[in-house]
């Protein structure tokens, strides 16, 4: 999500050439970017499947010339991406730390406590909705993939295995109530069909109740050449005053938002239904918004100079690799993330001829080969056997986290090295 976000509404679908904003319909008019053919960012290989044929999908990413909504086309239903997934949220430390200080700080907020009730859209393995069962408040998932919800489901956290829209909304909300707080982080951008999704969002919440979500900002995303969290998987890129239209038309309001660090720089949005006249407007809204403003993305230029930069960015790596190559030393990388399988692919790297393999903590990833480039995907003990001279991490956003784990590689003179925003190596 690489995220938490395994969640997508369930309308599978082919794209034609050029399909309409899946917002608000008009022509997707210029590119923001174009990355070439690439496969599905979560869709390891099993070692058997190496001389498979692979799909690759067209990774380009189209702006709306009316309400400048980021997005990708749609090529494979979201079943086949999020129905068995392979993120799970619980393997990152700083992840688990964020969610229990959002769950915190939600409690004090809004009040929160043993009649309340917090529902969770893309909810994972439980990651969240964890620490609010240790604090005493009832709580559901919803979440479509099984394999991660049966993790949720033996922590004690009660889960609906099903895609969210109307439809599920109106369900869950005559079975098990409307909740007080609801919420999603880093979902919104996996939904193709948008409309439906916010619609159920606007069917399940209390009224009088709070919506928080969390997702990447594009005005982040921009501002430090992230083009490694484009995939397939994420078919919007959203800035706050795009996600403000969307949310308005299904009655729904932003009041707050906050800015947070997390992968790269995300918005945290407060919203309401649009009559519930106890949340007015806060201030931050609208520094946001005039941020964006200021930054043009309310016109086609920003978007258009978007390419060269990152096309800098992969010239930069591939000439460190293939420098490091040369020289006789020894490359791995660490986190076999969406992101890196983005960059990677974008590159084209293949095997493991300039990234001999990539070090996983997570089970599920590790003994298959990652998608497109098939480097090796290992755990990580393997980084001590072999030794390496430098660890690239691809999940840039957990670097400091990821760097801590691994300090002791400096002991035999390794080096850590990130892509993005630009090539760092130290």
């Amino acid at each position: 999500m690489g995220t938490s976000g395994s969640q997508a509404t369930a309308q599978p679908g082919t794209a034609a050439a050029h399909a309409p904003c899946r917002f608000c319909g008009a022509p997707l008019s210029f590119t923001f970017v174009d990355l070439g053919m690439s496969p599905l960012c979560q869709t390891h290989i099993e070692p058997h499947e190496l001389n498979h044929m692979e799909r690759f999908y067209p990774l380009h990413a189209r702006v709306c010339g009316k309400c400048y909504l980021v997005q990708l086309e749609e090529f494979v239903s979201p079943d086949a991406i999020f129905s068995d997934y392979a993120y799970f949220s619980s393997y990152s430390d700083s992840w688990i730390e964020h969610a229990r200080r959002y769950t915190e700080s939600m409690i004090t907020r809004l009040g929160l406590g043993p009649k309340s009730l917090v529902m969770e859209i893309a909810s994972n393995d439980g990651y969240l909705l964890q620490h609010f069962v240790a604090r005493g408040v009832p709580c559901r998932g919803i979440e479509p993939a099984a394999n991660v919800a049966e993790v949720a489901v033996a922590k004690g956290i009660p889960t609906t295995v099903k895609f969210f829209g109307r439809k599920t909304a109106a369900e869950v909300a005559q079975e098990h109530g409307r909740p007080d707080l609801l919420l999603g982080n880093n979902v919104l951008a996996h939904v193709p069909d948008i409309n439906d999704f916010v619609g159920g969002m606007s069917i399940l919440l209390k009224q009088g109740g709070v919506l928080t979500m969390e997702f990447p900002h594009l005005l982040k995303l921009m501002d430090e050449n992230q083009f490694d969290t484009i995939y397939h998987e994420h078919f919007s890129y959203l800035s706050l005053g795009v996600t403000d239209r969307i949310l308005s038309a299904q009655g729904l309001k932003i009041f707050d938002v906050e800015e947070l660090p997390t992968h790269g720089g995300s918005l945290r949005i407060f919203a309401a239904h649009a009559d519930d006249e106890s949340k007015s407007r806060s201030q931050n809204v609208g520094a946001v918004l005039a941020a964006e403003e200021k930054a043009g993305l309310r016109g086609r230029e920003v978007y258009e100079n978007f390419q060269p930069r990152i096309d800098r960015v992969r010239s930069d790596f591939l000439r460190f690799l293939i420098d490091q190559r040369d020289a006789g030393k020894k490359v791995a990388g660490y986190g076999a993330a969406a992101k890196g399988n983005t960059l990677l692919n974008y590159c084209g790297v293949k095997g493991a001829e300039l990234v001999r393999f990539v070090a996983d903590a997570s089970p599920h990833k590790q003994e298959r080969y990652l998608p497109g480039s098939h480097i090796p995907v290992v755990a990580p003990q393997r980084i001590d056997e072999e030794r390496p001279d430098f660890i690239v991490i691809f999940p840039w956003n957990l670097r400091d986290e990821i760097a801590g784990q691994l300090g002791h590689a400096r002991e035999w003179g390794a080096k850590f090295v990130t892509a993005i925003p630009e090539l760092k190596v130290w």
